[in-house]
Formats: structure tokens, sequence, C-alpha cells
């Protein structure tokens, strides 16, 4: 469940804005020198204590730090090629934010576990304040009693063990929905890609949807925009206006002593589609407790949330955020790394009839389902290698240091912000053998649990590790394997090297249109 909101507070480092951002700071340096004098805390460097020796530093610019040096609208490829450079843990600096860079899994799993207590903290950017209503969600709140108690909720009515298994018709029914559009896109055109995107994410919204209020929406009238609102448009709002939202990159962020500089664009651009996602969030919840007003049963999230509010004595927009976050988790997180291994296995015919043939010594002439996992190695071996090659979150949300600690044997002081570049810790070579290329086989090494699911730490790691780690692998695992069982999935020509992604994250920035072809005769 985390997974996405580390992916939205990771595209705040993204850089397409990062040369204005420069340009604007070196035009103020002047003022900036001022107002640090104004101020107490203006302009000084953290102190470096003699507690234990320093991290390394990579050399930038007075004032500006590394931000030039990060014009890459990758990072985290950047942050790799560095610990080539400076070891496994360095630090930079972006504008007056002093940050600690962890690239390799020992030294991550040491600040994610054993230092958590001194670093449980978020930092949030200007726009992620906004649109989270300031931390107020599981994946991005501060480790508190509100973080535990949502947690717990989410857990016990969503994303726990017992409520997958409730939960586990309304997932069967979303990969039958699959099946059946790929079957009829087969019957109208045979010869044509088809787009696996567009088929895909649109029914995990509808598992989100049903899972979160209960049922599908096909439309929905908004009073606070005066329009009746299609499916379609549901999604853009509650989903893909949210990530576009996160991307903005507010330069004030990177120089705090200029919070008072008026931005209005970027500020009046995310409070405009905060304010539409909630007016959707309010419109589903009143047109819900309408319906129930009958006393009809009540067994979706909203009703549990309701059922609980006056114990948690929650806001109305807390209630809407609460609700929220599901539906844009669901519907996001499990698309990338089910597209990507797709992808990877219509590039390598070998390795997918390595996959088919493992299914049908399992399964016979029945469907894949949910309980046969546990006797498929080789596709837990298929989806493990696609979160490490393409992890739904190269870089895990910001953390604030709140206290003086260690890690990995260096001094780290309070007030420094930690940023984990998961996607160098899975291009490590002191790990990973040819970490570049895509080799599910190595998953089957007697050294990885085949239960584990944080090997990559893509689910993150800790008391802070994604709570919707179960429901990915089950919905993800087990269409990969039944659209593997069903169809041959080949590229269209000149497809191999469609790599690229969406700013930060690692989402596919072209949908999958893939040729498929069934094993089984159609009817």
């Amino acid at each position: 469940m985390e997974m996405m909101g580390m992916a939205i507070e990771n595209l705040t480092l993204a850089n397409p804005f990062i040369t204005t951002v420069a340009l604007i700071a070196v035009s103020s340096i002047v003022l900036v020198l001022l107002l640090a004098m104004s101020f107490p805390n203006g302009g000084k460097k953290l102190s470096v204590s003699c507690e234990g020796p320093t991290v390394p530093k990579v050399p930038g610019l007075p004032l500006l730090g590394n931000l030039l040096q990060l014009k890459e609208k990758k990072p985290y490829k950047t942050f790799t090629k560095w610990s080539e450079i400076y070891g496994p843990i360095y630090s930079i600096e972006l504008g007056s934010s002093h940050m600690i860079v962890l690239n390799n899994s020992d030294v991550v799993k040491e600040a994610m576990v054993t230092r958590f207590s001194s670093i449980s903290t978020r930092k949030l950017s200007n726009a992620l304040t906004i649109l989270t209503n300031d931390k107020c969600m599981v994946a991005m709140s501060d480790y508190n009693e509100f973080h535990k108690t949502v947690k717990r909720y989410i857990l016990t009515k969503l994303l726990g063990s017992n409520a997958q298994k409730r939960n586990r018709a309304i997932r069967e029914t979303m990969l039958e929905n699959v099946v059946d559009c790929l079957y009829a896109h087969m019957k109208s055109s045979p010869l044509e890609a088809v787009n696996f995107r567009e088929i895909f994410e649109s029914e995990l919204f509808g598992l989100a949807l049903k899972q979160a209020i209960g049922r599908d929406v096909l439309s929905l009238y908004v009073e606070e925009l005066g329009t009746t609102l299609t499916r379609k448009d549901l999604l853009h709002i509650l989903v893909w206006d949210m990530m576009k939202g996160a991307i903005e990159v507010d330069w004030r962020d990177f120089f705090p002593y200029l919070k008072w500089v008026p931005n209005n664009m970027v500020e009046t651009n995310i409070r405009k589609l905060d304010f539409r996602r909630n007016a959707v969030m309010k419109a589903l919840i009143k047109e819900h407790k309408e319906q129930n007003t009958g006393g009809k049963e009540m067994n979706s999230y909203l009703d549990f949330l309701l059922s609980e509010a006056d114990t948690m004595t929650i806001t109305e927009t807390q209630l809407a955020m609460l609700l929220w976050e599901p539906i844009i988790e669901s519907s996001d997180t499990t698309l990338i790394s089910t597209e990507w291994a797709l992808f990877e296995l219509s590039k390598q015919p070998e390795r997918q009839e390595r996959l088919y043939q493992e299914i049908q010594t399992v399964c016979g002439q029945d469907m894949v389902t949910e309980d046969h996992l546990s006797q498929l190695p080789y596709l837990s071996a298929v989806f493990h290698e696609t979160l490490r090659k393409h992890s739904p979150v190269p870089i895990i949300p910001i953390r604030y240091v709140h206290e003086n600690t260690q890690i990995g044997g260096y001094h780290i002081p309070a007030g420094t912000e930690i940023i984990v570049n998961l996607y160098g810790c899975n291009r490590d070579e002191n790990q990973w053998e040819n970490p570049d290329e895509w080799i599910p086989e190595r998953f089957l090494d007697n050294k990885y649990d085949p239960h584990d699911l944080y090997k990559t730490m893509a689910f993150g790691a800790g008391k802070r590790v994604c709570a919707g780690a179960l429901q990915a692998m089950l919905i993800s695992c087990t269409s990969i394997g039944r659209l593997v069982q069903q169809f041959e999935w080949r590229l269209q020509a000149g497809q191999e090297e469609d790599i690229d992604t969406v700013g930060l994250t690692t989402h596919k920035l072209h949908p999958l249109h893939a040729i498929i072809k069934p094993r089984r005769q159609l009817n």
C-alpha cells in the first residue's frame, strides 16, 4: 500500500524545472545571503559532531549545492553513478537541504529497521503537503498514533490476510474481466496489437472502487463541480491528475528561507487538483450514505471508516483522504509490475515458455488461481525479478532524522534528510550479477526465501513496510500466470527497446501493445 505513497513522494525529485530552479536561485543569491543573516539558523550548515566519522560529500556549488548536477530527469541513476565514486553512503545538498543518500541494501536495512526510531518522520514537499492534507495518509504520515490506528484499520478491512480472503471474489472477477476483454479483442481484431494497459488499468480501478465503497461507479454527479463525471473522468481526477500534480516542482522547497516569495502558478494548480479530488470523494461518500439508508448490509472500507469515525474524531476531509488512499494505490502500483513482467516475457519467448510449462505441470486443464501460487516458483521468480529491475519506487520517500544517529558507521546529525535509492540497491554489482539484465532464474537460488516479499525491498522494510504487499503479489502473480496460461505474448517489431519511463518513476512511458494469440481455440 505504501508503494504508491512512495511513488508520489519520489516524483517530487524529478527535475523538469531544475535548470529554472538554479537560475532563479542564482539571481537571488544576494537576497538569500541577507535573509540568512536575518534568521538565527539561516544559511548555517548542519553541525558536524565528533561522535563518529562524517559521511563522504559530493562536491557542489555554494548555495545551490548539487542541484545543477541533477539536471537528468531520473536522479536515481545519477545517485547510482555517484555511489561508484563515493561509496554506498554519501551526502549531497539541494539548495539548503542536507541529504544522505543510501545505495546499498545493508545500510538501507540499518536505516529502516535498526535506526527506525531516529528516522521515522516524513519530509514532504509543498505539493505533497497539499495533496496529502498534511500527511493524512497511511503511507505518508509520520509514525505516530494516527499512523498506527489507520494502518490497523486498512489492514483489518482491506489489506491484511483475512481481508484478502474476504475480497478474493473481487480479484477473481477483475481477472475474468481482463481475460474476457482480451478474447473480445482477439475476435474483433485478431491481427492488431492489444493495449494491455488500457484494459488492465480500467479493471484495477474497478477493483479499487469495489473494495473502497462496495461497488464500481459508471458515472457520478459531483455537485461542487456542477457536472456528471464518467468512470474515465473519475480515473483521471483520482489517479492520473494526482500523479501529475505530485511532479510539480516548487523551487521554494529547495530554499526554505524564500517560502514567502509567491509562486502562484504551481500552488494554484495543485490546489485546483486537490479541490477536484476532494469534491469527487465527498460526492462518492454522500451517494454511498444515501444508498445505504435502507439498512443494507455494509461491507466496504467506507462503511468501516464511517463506523469508526466517531471514535477517531476525524474530519470530513480526513475521511475523504483515508478513503481515497486505497483507491489510488490499488489502481496504479500493481499495474507497473504486471505490465513490465508481460513486457519482459514477450521479449524473451524462451522464458515465457518455461513459465507456461510450469503452469501446465501444476495446473493441467485448470485455470491458475491464488491457491496455485505456492507451487509455482518460476512465476514467483518472474514477479520478484520484475520488482528488482522495474521497482515501482526507485527512491523511497524522504525521511527526516530527528535525533543524532549512526548509519554504516557514520555519524548522521539531527536535521539531515535521508534518501533511499532502491534503484541503486537493486543495481549493486556486489549483490546482483549482471544487474541490468532481467533474469528470473536468479530468484530460484536457495539463498532467497520464496515467501519473502521484501527481498528487493520494493515494499520497504521495518515498521513502515508496505501494507499492500500481499495484495500486490496476489493480483500481479495470478494475473501474470493466468495471462501466460491462456495467451502467447509477443512484442510488435521495434518495441524491444521501448523502456522509457515516466519522470522519476518506473511507470512505463508507452503502454504495452502486444500481439496475443490464444493457446486454446476460441469458442
